[in-house]
């Protein structure tokens, strides 16, 4: 969501197909009704007994027949799908696997993490963010709290998008296809995000926690607030210690090195995080959507007035995030909340 440099692609990664990867791996881009990502990779994965996805998609029109026409291309079917694996619970990954589990037997596997954002959205039964809600409250910004709550009632929501998982996921081996990956969990993005480490093919399939061009949505998701842009840096790091590896991510093409995108990312946010010290007042302490309205968005540096009713809740929710991190290292005070419905101001210190 925040500003990184451009980048010239060499291609673009969105046009339909299906992208050999490794041997028996293949990335198939299935476009999203969505102006800022035009599409997510869901990866393919052979294996002696069927094919197995890492991500499944988003379950709107056209989805399902993008898939089938990608696994033609490698002279398979959507009826020989067994296994969906899901790095997390976001619509555009998620709903698609009960549809294929519906049409094919498939079995889910999701991060345990995610078991009680599963449960969360089923209790909503609705598309309204309300945990998200709660932080735009918090952050001074309840006109458009009221007007994103109002756009998002009327969505149209199925509790079949949302049946649970048929396994959940712990950190260790696992197998896929007839491969051995291990499962590593970085929270951040979600609560309970994970990655798919191939070491001995050297890939990484890391959803929306390594992208190749943008930085991913921190603060947008169900349950309490847990210092998420805090648990993202350290799920980062993580990857560090780890060996390196192709970057294949949900959003953007396959890149040759976690490691590399890595270090980007840190010290992005690090860069961030002084540019949110920096559009503090010193003669009076900021609210979090006071603080997002001084900061410019996207690789375009877009100002904060010119976005959507959408993309202003992710940019204060994110704002949040770093504001956060930022009181809990010290780096500026918090005041003002006195109880569950108050706002949050911050000051430099």
């Amino acid at each position: 969501m925040t500003a990184e440099p451009e980048r010239a692609p060499v291609r673009d990664w969105t046009t339909p197909g299906c992208y050999p990867v490794a041997a028996g791996v293949h990335r198939i881009p299935l476009a999203l009704p969505m102006d800022g990502l035009r599409a997510v990779n869901v990866y393919t994965v052979e294996g002696t007994d069927g094919i197995a996805l890492i991500d499944a998609g988003w379950a709107v029109e056209g989805a399902l027949e993008q898939l089938e026409a990608g696994l033609r291309a490698i002279g398979h079917g959507v009826a020989e799908v067994r296994d969906v694996y899901v790095t997390h619970i976001h619509r555009d990954h998620y709903t698609l696997g009960p549809e294929l589990r519906r049409r094919t037997g498939a079995q889910i596997h999701l991060g345990a993490g995610e078991a009680p954002g599963i449960a969360a959205i089923r209790d909503l039964a609705s598309n309204v963010p309300a945990a998200s809600l709660d932080q735009l409250r918090r952050a001074g910004a309840s006109d458009l709290a009221a007007l994103i709550a109002a756009s998002t009632a009327v969505e149209p929501w199925r509790a079949d998008d949302w049946e649970p998982a048929d396994r959940w996921l712990a950190a260790g081996p696992v197998r896929i296809g007839d491969r051995l990956l291990e499962v590593v969990a970085t929270p951040g993005h979600t609560k309970g995000h994970v990655v798919f480490h191939d070491r001995a093919a050297g890939l990484l399939f890391t959803g929306d926690h390594v992208l190749p061009t943008i930085t991913p949505s921190i603060g947008f998701e169900l349950g309490e607030w847990e210092l998420p842009l805090g648990r993202y840096l350290d799920s980062l790091r993580l990857l560090l210690d780890r060996p390196d590896a192709r970057l294949l991510p949900a959003h953007g093409d396959v890149a040759p090195s976690v490691h590399e995108r890595v270090r980007q990312l840190l010290a992005h946010h690090d860069r961030r995080l002084d540019q949110v010290v920096a559009a503090l007042s010193p003669d009076g302490a900021a609210t979090g959507v006071e603080v997002a309205s001084r900061l410019t968005w996207t690789r375009r540096e877009r100002a904060y007035g010119t976005l959507d009713d959408f993309n202003k809740m992710i940019a204060v929710c994110e704002t949040l995030a770093h504001l956060d991190l930022l009181a809990s290292t010290g780096r500026v005070d918090r005041s003002g909340r006195s109880d569950a419905g108050g706002v949050d101001r911050f000051a430099p210190r």
